[in-house]
């Protein structure tokens, strides 16, 4: 699970940046509009999708004009239909317009990764496994992205280098073995998951001997992942990955492995198509 205060500090900061690259020294189109004037307004979804980052929202809001009252008519997680009213608005119209893109920017960003996620989880929905996003983020919002996956119905893998050992095949070959790489991260970080990226079942052996909390299957074909789940037999949690796709995605999962980590949960997203409109 995310650090709660981690991922709200993480959300004022990105929505500032949001906020200082869209209006820079001043929104000159808004002042079009006499500052005093008062307005309602709602934001739809063209498409179906599920909702992901109403706090990014009230937070931009917030950060434009705390006069700003936002209505949410769904919830993160919910699944929304098109021409679903999201929420509606009330406060100045200067304010309503300022805020609108980086608003929305956030909402079609983050429901098009739970919407992903949602999709890919309900292929799966019949085993065990647990879906995993990983580190192939947007810079930047590693956090916001990470929120949304949960919201969609899979799950977090590492936040990032140094909440979690991933020891990679290059990790392996500069100490010298896994074991010695195992061994290593327990002196170093005592009480941190350990994962090893393993190529083969003999690898997965080592790595087993070697006492890891987490083996990688790299790229294992169905027919070993199946050795590996009886190989390990509860003694570490198998994690799948590499080339996860919508046609391999179910046969991987019916093998019994724990975890299956696909980056396109966070990289390959498809913004939301939503649209905002004063009354």
């Amino acid at each position: 699970m995310l650090p709660a205060e981690l991922l709200r500090q993480s959300r004022i900061e990105t929505v500032a940046q949001s906020l200082r690259e869209d209006i820079g020294d001043g929104d000159i189109t808004a002042r079009l509009i006499p500052a005093d004037k008062l307005a309602t307004g709602r934001v739809i979804t063209r498409e179906a999708a599920t909702l992901a980052g109403r706090a990014w929202v009230d937070e931009v809001f917030r950060q434009v004009d705390p006069q700003v009252t936002l209505r949410w008519q769904a919830q993160d997680g919910d699944r929304v239909s098109p021409n679903q009213v999201l929420f509606t608005m009330e406060g100045a119209a200067r304010s309503l317009l300022t805020a609108e893109r980086t608003a929305l920017n956030w909402l079609q960003t983050l429901s098009g990764v739970a919407t992903t996620c949602s999709a890919y989880a309900g292929k799966v929905a019949h085993t065990d496994v647990k879906l995993l996003d990983t580190r192939k983020t947007l810079p930047g919002l590693r956090l916001a992205e990470k929120y949304a996956v949960t919201c969609g119905g899979c799950h977090n893998h590492r936040i990032g280098l140094w909440d979690a050992f991933l020891i990679k095949e290059n990790h392996i070959a500069a100490c010298g073995s896994i074991a010695k790489a195992v061994e290593e991260a327990r002196r170093i970080a005592p009480g941190r998951p350990v994962e090893v990226e393993t190529e083969n079942l003999d690898e997965l052996d080592q790595a087993l001997a070697a006492g890891a909390d987490i083996i990688m299957l790299d790229e294992f074909s169905l027919d070993d992942m199946r050795t590996a789940v009886k190989v390990a037999n509860g003694k570490a949690r198998l994690e799948a990955s590499g080339g996860i796709n919508d046609r391999t995605l179910v046969p991987i999962a019916e093998t019994g492995v724990d975890y299956i980590s696909i980056g396109a949960l966070t990289k390959d997203l498809k913004a939301v198509d939503l649209s905002m409109r004063l009354d």
